[in-house]
């Protein structure tokens, strides 16, 4: 039993893991996850999460575990724990790694939580490399380059670390969606990368309250012309961004209000789905 603190639980399709279960694991890379904060045993975003774990299920294996048996498992592991946590849903093929899974073979699923989490105060500096991730818009694990980056960055004398693909294009940085403001309307990088969920919360919202936004290719060239930037993960909607390599960046209290702002529209969403309210992606 691996539940030494009502704060960490670890579940395996909803029972309590042991070292048995988790040892396969333990030594195996091909899986993905969505990792959310709790609050009030509810989760902002609840959608976005199920949708991406469908998707990468069935791009990775083929085949999705159904909406409401996630939830079950999600509740059974929020349940075991306090009202507020950090929670990471895994999930991964029971064929394991380096084989040709067979089609009939379900994914399962691993969920850990751990203490309520917001993200350092900032604001970061953050150092470029160019770097692009394979399978991009999936958030599989497995991901050593970027801890390598993130220790070269800070070896570097920053904070952490962003990336830049063969175009020349800002992506993301080491495990947060990058965000930039112009003055007037929030701007969101053109690259392949991964859509995170937080992301995906204050796009919509964003567009609820009619604030402006755009899509573009931000290179480093183009922060010159930017009054501010963030990044954002589940931990938090807006972390300030100082520098990219050696281009500061204003402070833009402006920026951090609104994505603060368009974070907490959101209403968090129960597990039952039976009482969800879905929100509608725009």
């Amino acid at each position: 039993m691996l539940t030494a603190s009502p704060t960490y639980v670890t579940q395996r399709n909803g029972q309590d893991a042991n070292a048995e279960t988790l040892a396969p694991l333990a030594f195996a890379g091909h899986a993905h996850f969505t990792a959310m904060q709790v609050r009030d045993r509810k989760i902002r975003g609840l959608d976005l999460h199920l949708d991406r774990l469908r998707a990468a299920s069935m791009q990775m294996y083929g085949h999705a575990l159904p909406d409401e048996r996630i939830c079950a498992y999600l509740r059974s592991a929020i349940e075991a724990g306090p009202a507020d946590l950090s929670l990471t849903a895994t999930v991964y093929s029971p064929a394991g790694e380096f084989v040709v899974a067979g089609p009939g073979i379900e994914p399962e699923i691993l969920i850990r939580t751990s203490p309520a989490a917001t993200g350092p105060a900032g604001p970061l500096s953050l150092a470029t490399f160019d770097y692009e991730r394979p399978l991009p818009n999936v958030k599989h694990v497995g991901e050593v380059a970027k801890t390598h980056y993130l220790r070269a960055a800070v070896a570097q004398g920053f904070d952490d670390a962003a990336f830049v693909d063969r175009h020349g294009r800002l992506s993301e940085a080491s495990i947060w969606n990058l965000v930039f403001w112009d003055g007037e309307a929030v701007v969101w990088p053109i690259a392949d990368m991964l859509i995170g969920t937080t992301m995906g919360i204050v796009r919509r919202q964003l567009e609820r309250l009619g604030v402006a936004q755009r899509a573009q290719e931000v290179r480093l060239t183009d922060l010159a012309c930017m009054a501010g930037a963030a990044v954002m993960n589940s931990w938090t909607p807006g972390i300030a961004v100082s520098a990219l390599d050696q281009a500061n960046l204003s402070a833009s209290p402006a920026l951090m209000r609104t994505l603060h702002r368009a974070y907490e529209m959101e209403p968090p969403q129960d597990l039952d789905l039976s009482k969800a309210t879905r929100v509608e992606s725009r």
